[in-house]
């Protein structure tokens, strides 16, 4: 088969979060199993200024229609492996920025161009290259206008671009919400802009767009598809879900297992595996020395890698600071975002100084550092669509502290629950179920035997990628 990729990011070119690593773990497995892949993602600055693609060719210069204007760009290829190829729309005035959709917690105020202009290039590239695709898959509300600009532009030249269009939704709660008059650049007939269109409470909604057009939607846990169906964790667009609820699956997210793989990992001091765990003492040895704490420390150590936002539960953290120091635990956290959310943790970190560390930058090293050496993975999560942190943590013999929502409660076993197959520690999302949850970390801990199974046990699942792609590959032939 023929498949098309649209992204806004995709490892290792751009990558604010897991989406990066979905895109590129797919496409590379799906293209290793014999078909054509393309990818298709914007040429943000990074990715212009990327080692890797240097070797990019430009084989295309577009005009794409944007409201009232004209707007010109460029598209580069590179051929990333055997039978997978990324496209790059290049227009330096919407993507040449530091940041990939805002700077903290403001995003730009041209995000409606910059990502209408985008999907109109993935249309105009799929037609001048004459991709000729089996399947347009587009991912997250940066895509979402992708299936209905398809159609409207097939209609309009009397061609087919793509046999079909699926949308995977990796996080409902954005959404590509924009003022009405937003929606004159799409350049569609104003009988789209309606409830049973792309309109959203008076304004324009691009998720809803694929949503409403696409021919099949996923998204990337069998618990977060219940979910979201739901007005709890359907973000206003529930009855739009449950309208599609029969064209919407949950096929769970893998990992590329070739870069997290503690026994090959270049960005370890030592490397190990299930049969041979020592490596993973002198990681621990060496996470604690960056942190500043004792590194003959022999308390539970914790790590945290994620965007400082509500949504990974950082209120809880903060709300419980204080258990956890007294508990003895060490916490270790990655990440940036919210700036209150920063200002918070170094407030902590001063009261704490023995038990709370934080790194704001983007450190790909230090992140593998702290699934290898911390003793667990903490992530309190509100809503968790898929979550790949937790499974990162299980193949690295760190045993993951989660909440029980979205794609963390189909892939960690409670150990209390199951004593025998458990993997980590499942607790609600609330300040009192964290604090239970570092009760129940010192608890096993402190519990040789019980501790040492729930490692292995977690080492020994199998969160690769295959699995998902199998399911992928099964939906793209049932559509095609």
């Amino acid at each position: 088969m023929k498949i098309v990729h649209v992204a806004s990011e995709l490892f290792p070119f751009i990558k604010t979060g897991g989406l990066a690593d979905s895109v590129a773990s797919q496409a590379k497995t799906l293209a290793r199993f014999g078909h054509k892949v393309s990818v298709i993602i914007p040429g943000y600055r990074a990715v212009m200024e990327h080692p890797g693609f240097a070797s990019a060719r430009r084989v295309l210069e577009l005009l794409v229609e944007l409201g009232d204007r004209d707007v010109r760009g460029e598209v580069y290829a590179l051929d990333l492996a055997a039978g997978e190829t990324l496209y790059v729309v290049r227009r330096d005035e919407f993507f040449d920025r530091t940041y990939p959709y805002g700077v903290g917690t403001m995003d730009y105020d041209d995000n409606a161009a910059r990502f209408i202009f985008f999907d109109k290039a993935v249309v105009e590239i799929l037609r001048l290259l004459k991709l000729k695709a089996d399947v347009v898959h587009c991912h997250d509300w940066q895509a979402g206008m992708v299936p209905v600009l398809l159609r409207a532009a097939e209609a309009q030249t009397g061609t087919t671009l793509a046999l079909s269009t699926v949308l995977t939704i990796h996080n409902i709660a954005f959404q590509g919400v924009f003022p009405r008059r937003e929606f004159a650049l799409t350049n569609l007939p104003d009988e789209f802009f309606n409830v049973e269109g792309v309109e959203f409470y008076g304004q324009m909604n691009m998720l809803k767009a694929g949503l409403v057009f696409a021919d099949r939607i996923t998204t990337v846990s069998p618990n977060y598809a219940r979910e979201i169906r739901t007005s709890t964790y359907g973000a206003g667009l529930d009855g739009v879900v449950r309208s599609r609820g029969g064209d919407l699956v949950g096929i769970l997210n893998g990992i590329d297992t070739e870069i997290w793989n503690p026994e090959t990992d270049p960005h370890l001091p030592a490397r190990y595996s299930v049969e041979d765990l020592s490596g993973k003492a002198v990681c621990r040895r060496a996470l604690l020395e960056h942190c500043g704490f004792a590194p003959e420390d022999k308390g539970p150590l914790m790590g945290m890698v994620c965007r400082l936002a509500h949504q990974k539960g950082i209120d809880l953290v903060l709300g419980s600071v204080d258990a956890l120091a007294k508990l003895g635990i060490r916490l270790v956290i990655l990440g940036n975002g919210d700036r209150d959310y920063e200002a918070a943790l170094a407030e902590a970190r001063e009261k704490y100084p023995e038990n709370i560390y934080h790194d704001s930058s983007h450190d790909e090293a230090l992140s593998h550092l702290i699934e290898a050496g911390a003793d667990f993975f903490l992530m309190p999560s509100i809503f968790e669509p898929c979550g790949l942190n937790q499974m990162y943590s299980m193949r690295y013999g760190t045993v993951p502290v989660v909440s029980n929502v979205g794609g963390l409660v189909d892939t960690v076993t409670d150990i209390e629950e199951d004593p025998e197959n458990g993997t980590g520690i499942v607790v609600r999302p609330d300040v009192r179920g964290v604090i239970r949850g570092y009760r129940r970390a010192v608890d096993l801990y402190a519990n040789r035997e019980l501790m040492a199974r729930a490692i292995r046990n977690g080492m020994r699942r199998d969160f690769s990628w295959e699995k998902a792609a199998r399911a992928y590959e099964a939906l793209y032939r049932e559509i095609v």
